[in-house]
């Protein structure tokens, strides 16, 4: 799966792109929109191993500088996306490439997390994410997971500081920006909030709900004269 993965991400890299010709990146079927809060995490990734793909050598996946190095270039890509399909083309690989840890023990953790999280077992969700994050402790998304569970717990201090941790390793995660926003709106923190989306906006413009609250939070923020 890994293979496939980096043989997609950068086949995202080469223009134009299209639908068809990056097949492994396609959105699940059972796929969800995010809550409001912070942003339900990217689906997790499919434990089971494919076919080895032959032909020319392919690129180290489990390399965290190759890893960087692709989410980069998609990151340019995505924030000058010419068109919707080609951004949530993008999207899907970037997200696919948030859930590679370069460790599979910590990479599973994650899964089983977010398996036990959908079945509402939250006590056994977060056992899992704590023993993920301190196996790997430079996992993104698995704080990103983490401060999703904060928040389906209301707790909101928790989740804040997993979210600021996420943007530590990651300062261009678009979905913990917005949810960072999100967050920092229902803690009347007005103006914060204003410069978490415009953030999300600047590394993704396709994010719709962030669009809308930022509109509206300009208003408010600019009458009252802040």
């Amino acid at each position: 799966m890994k293979g496939g993965l980096v043989v997609a991400a950068l086949a995202l890299l080469a223009a134009p792109v299209r639908a068809e010709d990056v097949p492994d990146l396609k959105a699940p079927e059972n796929a969800q929109p995010s809550q409001k809060g912070v942003p339900k995490p990217a689906a997790p990734p499919a434990t089971e191993k494919g076919p080895s793909e032959k032909g020319a050598a392919q690129p180290d996946a489990n390399s965290p500088a190759q890893s960087a190095k692709l989410l980069d270039e998609l990151y340019v890509r995505l924030a000058t996306a010419p068109d919707q399909q080609t951004a949530t083309q993008i999207m899907q690989a970037i997200e696919q490439l948030w859930l590679h840890s370069g460790s599979p023990t910590a990479d599973l953790l994650v899964a089983r997390a977010s398996a036990a999280t959908e079945a509402q077992n939250h006590d056994l969700a977060m056992k899992l994410l704590n023993a993920a994050v301190e196996l790997q402790p430079d996992y993104t998304e698995a704080w990103n997971r983490r401060a999703y569970l904060h928040y389906l717990d209301n707790d909101f201090k928790r989740a804040l500081g997993d979210l600021r941790r996420v943007l530590a390793l990651d300062p261009r995660h678009y979905k913990a920006l917005e949810g960072l926003g999100n967050l920092l709106l229902q803690l009347g923190e007005k103006k914060a909030a204003l410069e978490a989306y415009e953030s999300a906006l600047k590394v993704n413009p396709n994010l719709p709900d962030a669009k809308k609250s930022r509109d509206e939070l300009k208003v408010q923020v600019e009458g009252q004269g802040i």
